[in-house]
């Protein structure tokens, strides 16, 4: 198992495991919307001794928005 580091956004510095660790797009639950993420770079610590494999994920756009004002 892989796990995303989550960068920006309201999810940032959250670590959240990966069921694939190949995937390039999260597409999270958040209030009543969704937040997208979307990997950068390699993944890190591959090898068998240096720890779990590692992704770095930084947020793209949300679908709602993130903090409404009450009208």
């Amino acid at each position: 198992m892989a796990i995303a580091r989550l960068s920006g956004g309201p999810l940032d510095g959250q670590l959240l495991p990966l069921d694939d660790a190949n995937q390039d797009e999260l597409i999270l639950p958040y209030t009543e919307g969704q937040v997208v993420y979307r990997r950068s770079g390699a993944l890190e610590n591959t090898g068998s001794a240096d720890g779990a494999t590692t992704a770095e994920f930084h947020f793209v756009e949300d679908t709602e928005p993130i903090n409404p004002t009450d009208d």
